[in-house]
């Protein structure tokens, strides 16, 4: 195993250096082996299992999106990690706020567009896009350059995700559950509905009385959670080559290593393993996994990466390069409504142009 030397983090910046960290790291349910557990559920489609040549099951327990959005706050609610980036926060109005940290699409999203951010997003978003200088966004919003962003309803900027982590379960089973619900007293007794209403409502689950829980009702068929019979594997990449491609007209080496900090520490901070009710995953013991560098040519070395290690280049790299000036911004109803009304007139341009 290599030592983390200051030889190797500076092959992490090096044109020639490694291109990739990988960590590939074994999980399981909490209640142990072969042990129930859930899922997310998307629209039309319940649980997102896709089913190999070999007839394998493999499904999706967190994307990346969602990995991404559970690592993000953390750069505002720990201490020590708030002072690695601006705290820039949007005042809704009504003592109501919310941190550019929890926005889904970050620097992108729309509560930046809807606020006085707006000018400024879009200004750091147009200087990436003709020169490649990522100055800008690391001192608005240097978070939009560790997980991704894509400008997609203004100037089209799309920033790459340094960091990337996906948990899928392999080789999954699928569970289905029942249930029946019976209301604690019979309202048809105490006339509150006849008896004919009842026999007619009761196990049809869109009846009224039923959707308010007056009659009893039957529920089967519903989804109920999974087993896997393979790996339940963590994911986690630092894409190297695309923070060599952040430029700066100047202090280019100081920026790429201030972005490297926060895209360590995200990588390696420790497992929120509580992904939601009935999915609670914790690292396999026996095989906690352990972080390998890949060169250009595919060689693995394993090396000593960990949350400690992390948070002290980070923080160093941070005072090195100067973070950001923390800020309040104020949304702006009006902003928002315009650019409702700009996303219609585009849309209505392309139909014209469609139909010419």
């Amino acid at each position: 195993m290599s030592s983390l030397n200051e030889g190797l983090i500076q092959s992490w910046i090096d044109p020639k250096g490694p291109v990739a960290l990988v960590l590939k790291q074994q999980l399981m349910p909490v209640e142990g082996e072969d042990a129930v557990f859930f899922p997310p559920t998307y629209a039309d489609i319940g649980y997102n299992i896709d089913t190999l040549a070999d007839g394998t099951k493999v499904a999706t327990i967190d994307s990346v999106g969602a990995q991404a959005n559970r690592i993000e706050p953390l750069f505002g609610t720990d201490p020590e990690l708030a002072k690695l980036v601006p705290q820039v926060t949007i005042d809704l109005g009504d003592g109501k706020s919310v941190s550019l940290l929890e926005a889904g699409h970050r620097l992108g999203d729309a509560i930046v567009r809807s606020s006085d951010l707006k000018d400024g997003a879009k200004t750091a978003f147009n200087e990436f896009l003709s020169t490649g200088d990522a100055t800008a966004l690391a001192k608005l919003g240097p978070t939009s350059l560790v997980f991704g962003a894509w400008d997609s309803r203004d100037t089209q900027a799309k920033l790459p995700r340094l960091v990337q982590s996906v948990i899928r379960a392999w080789n999954v089973d699928v569970l289905t559950r029942s249930a029946q619900y019976v209301p604690a007293i019979d309202y048809a007794k105490l006339a509150v509905f006849s008896e004919e209403e009842k026999e007619k409502s009761e196990g049809n689950a869109k009846s009224p009385l039923a959707q308010r829980g007056f009659v009893a009702v039957p529920a089967t068929g519903a989804h109920g959670g999974i087993v896997a019979r393979g790996p339940i594997v963590r994911d986690v990449t630092i894409n190297l080559i695309a923070l060599r491609r952040l430029h700066a007209k100047t202090d280019a080496d100081k920026l790429r290593r201030y972005v490297l900090g926060l895209a360590l520490v995200a990588a390696t901070e420790p497992l929120d393993g509580f992904l939601r009710q009935g999915c609670l995953l914790v690292p396999r013991a026996q095989q906690p996994g352990a972080w390998e560098q890949v060169t250009r040519t595919g060689e693995r070395t394993a090396i000593p990466l960990t949350s400690a290690a992390a948070r002290e280049l980070a923080a160093a790299w941070a005072a090195e390069y100067g973070v950001g000036e923390s800020r309040t911004a104020k949304f702006g109803r009006e902003l928002a409504k315009a650019d409702l009304v700009d996303k219609d007139a585009a849309k209505a341009k392309g139909k014209a142009k469609k139909a010419g």
